[in-house]
């Protein structure tokens, strides 16, 4: 199979020229040559068309809306006041609106400053002299960015708009929202609005902003360019509703991933044949999976990564898990089971915005090598859009519950025609995921199991007998989860989401719960027990051992904690034994008499219990026989010995069940049986 990274032309043949400076900064990111998305994109977007852009991730969809933008704003006939805004732009994450903010500011930090201005005072395309409440600094202000923050509220945000003067403002929907319509409404003019871009648009619909979205752009003038791009766009309703609200006549601009696969002829010959197939991934990824037990996913997961830093040489790896809880546990066991010199960052979307930054950047800017290489662990929030410079390889330790997200994970390696690895993990009827994914136009082939030697294992079906080194890593991670109780607590819920979200998935034909080997998945997540929870009920749990541990002195490290941890469990011992108190002094209290009385009544009950069971026996009637009798309401004197017998028994056992239902009372049912 061969595959090339497609060019498009140099930025010099684009047909309205770009400022000398804008293509100075393009050029100085190492991009001489326009990609297909960038080529067809901009030249559409600069002269007045609405666009509908999809192409596979890393083609470089951001540079196709942002140079547009930029170009619209420079080449105004006036200057925008500083209370207006000339372009927006809305993603669905904050790490991927902190991206785009990132790369504006790139561009308006390398315009030219008050001399250069001045020299070219009357040059084309220089902006007139501003007037009082126009913005008076040099050139274009730098850009504004809402989203959530610690240091940020929506009256901050506006407070900045108005100290900085920002023409182009980059958010999430609901901060967009509240600074455009909120708190905003009366002092944020949009009425020279250029520009509206819907970044990652399906993703914005998926996390239900589809209603926020509507009220902006009911907001926003009609006079304006819209855009909207992903790298999934699909039809759904949502989405061509918006398109139908926000868009006139847009131009779609699709560009397709092709790669060539040779095959040779039926006819045995040397000639060869070349089939060209369509993929949703970039040409330069290779996209395996791996066949193992659940168990086994955490052995492989190391392997892979001592495999691909010390033979490959790579430094960066991303692994991506179903849910926030899994990754904060994984975080804290991974060091045990990895090299010292493995770098570990964790991503999700319940940590704080500010912590979340510090992980992204963190990762980012590491200076890594094959001898000690950096790995995120993340959920889907890093999946779309972050551009995150040389990751190297993929992992994907559990399959998305969103299948259009399986193609944006693999799509943060193999950037911009360079190439990487993508490595996903399946288990047990999960194979069945492989021809989902080719219907998507996602082609992935199947990867030997990793031996500990880091050879290959001969065959490429899922091994039979569980890894050896399972029990291993079982028992290293029950070390680390006994000496912190809060450890076992993250194991629990990690292991509990992770079957909550399983359950979720949108493919459920294929990922069921029912099939899924729960008891290997405790095993990879190291439990010290199994939790309660109806998934686990029915369950063969003779492969399953729990750990040898005494609960009560099993401390939590914390000492704030573990006081609390004491102080419950003092509550609860106090609680029991007020409760077993009361009811001896119950007991206590009742009269002589009627303790005698109430134990007569019990051994009567014995004794007329052991009767009947005696006289059924000696009936020869079997349980069976007696049921369908009463249902009946009669036997034949033959079968049951003696007809006045059975009449009476059958009363009895109705006059029981009137007893059981409190219709009658035990005295009166004592009186009319009690010598049976």
């Amino acid at each position: 199979m061969s595959q090339s990274a497609a060019f498009a032309g140099l930025w010099s043949s684009l047909p309205t020229p770009l400022t000398p400076w804008v293509l100075d900064v393009i050029q100085s990111m190492g991009h001489t040559q326009m990609t297909p998305v960038q080529a067809s994109t901009i030249p559409l977007f600069m002269q007045h068309k609405d666009v509908v852009v999809e192409a596979v991730t890393g083609s470089g969809k951001t540079l196709a809306f942002v140079i547009p933008i930029l170009e619209r704003l420079i080449r105004r006939d006036t200057r925008l006041r500083r209370n207006e805004v000339g372009a927006l732009v809305i993603s669905p994450t904050r790490e991927l609106a902190t991206q785009i903010h990132s790369v504006f500011s790139l561009f308006l930090n390398a315009q030219p400053d008050n001399s250069t201005l001045k020299e070219c005072e009357n040059g084309e395309g220089s902006p007139p002299p501003p007037t009082d409440t126009e913005y008076s600094g040099a050139g274009f202000p730098p850009p504004l960015l809402l989203v959530s923050s610690d240091k940020s509220s929506p009256a901050q945000d506006i407070q900045r708009f108005l100290s900085t003067g920002a023409n182009i403002i980059i958010g999430t929907p609901g901060r967009m929202e509240e600074f455009l319509i909120g708190k905003g409404k009366t002092v944020v003019s949009v009425k020279e609005l250029e520009v509206l871009v819907l970044d990652e648009a399906d993703r914005l619909l998926d996390l239900g902003f589809q209603a926020a979205l509507t009220r902006i752009i009911t907001h926003i003038p009609k006079q304006r360019r819209t855009g909207l791009f992903s790298a999934t766009m699909t039809d759904a309703d949502a989405l061509s509703e918006l398109v139908r609200v926000g868009l006139r006549n847009p131009a779609r601009i699709v560009v397709k991933v092709q790669s060539k696969r040779t095959k040779g002829t039926s006819s045995g010959t040397l000639q060869e044949s070349q089939i060209i197939e369509e993929r949703r991934i970039p040409a330069g990824l290779q996209n395996s999976y791996i066949s193992c037990l659940p168990s086994e996913k955490l052995v492989q997961l190391t392997r892979i990564i001592k495999q691909e830093s010390l033979s490959h040489h790579a430094p960066h790896f991303i692994v991506y898990f179903a849910t926030c809880a899994c990754v904060d546990y994984f975080y804290r066991i991974l060091p045990t089971l990895l090299p010292s010199n493995v770098q570990l960052h964790s991503l999700h979307g319940h940590l704080p915005p500010a912590a979340r930054t510090r992980a992204l950047s963190a990762f980012s800017s590491t200076l890594s090598s094959s001898s000690s290489p950096s790995v995120l662990l993340a959920t889907d929030v890093a999946a779309r859009g972050l551009d995150i410079p040389h990751v190297d390889v993929v992992i994907q330790f559990d399959p998305p519950s969103d299948s259009k997200a399986f193609s944006h994970r693999c799509g943060r390696t193999a950037r911009a025609g360079r190439s990487g690895k993508a490595y996903a993990f399946l288990v047990g009827r999960e194979i069945e995921y492989i021809d989902f994914l080719s219907v998507r136009k996602i082609p992935i082939r199947q990867h030997p199991y990793i031996l500990a030697d880091g050879s290959k294992a001969p065959d490429t079906d899922c091994p039979s007998t569980e890894d050896g080194v399972v029990s291993t890593f079982m028992s290293q991670i029950r070390q680390t989860v006994m000496t912190d109780r809060a450890l076992h607590d993250k194991a629990v819920k990690a292991f509990v989401s992770f079957v909550r979200a399983y359950s979720k998935h949108e493919a459920s034909y294929i990922f069921r719960i029912k099939d899924l080997d729960l008891i290997g998945v405790a095993k990879s997540f190291g439990l010290l027990r199994l939790p309660r929870m109806p998934e686990l009920k029915d369950r063969d749990k003779s492969q399953w051992e729990g750990a040898e541990l005494d609960w009560d002195s099993y401390c939590y490290a914390d000492k704030a904690q573990e006081a609390k941890r004491v102080e419950e469990n003092s509550k609860k011992a106090a609680v029991k034994h007020d409760s077993e108190t009361r009811a001896a002094k119950r007991k206590r209290n009742v009269a002589w008499s009627q303790q005698a009385d109430d134990k007569n009544d019990k051994d009567k009950r014995r004794t007329q219990k052991a009767r009947k069971k005696q006289w059924l026996k000696s009936q020869n009637v079997v349980s069976g026989d007696l049921k369908g009798t009463l249902q009946t309401g009669r036997a034949k004197p033959e079968e049951s010995g003696g007809e006045d017998d059975w009449d009476e028994l059958a009363r009895e056992e109705r006059l029981a069940k009137k007893l059981r239902k409190g219709a009658v009372s035990q005295k009166e049912f004592d009186q009319e049986f009690g010598d049976l």
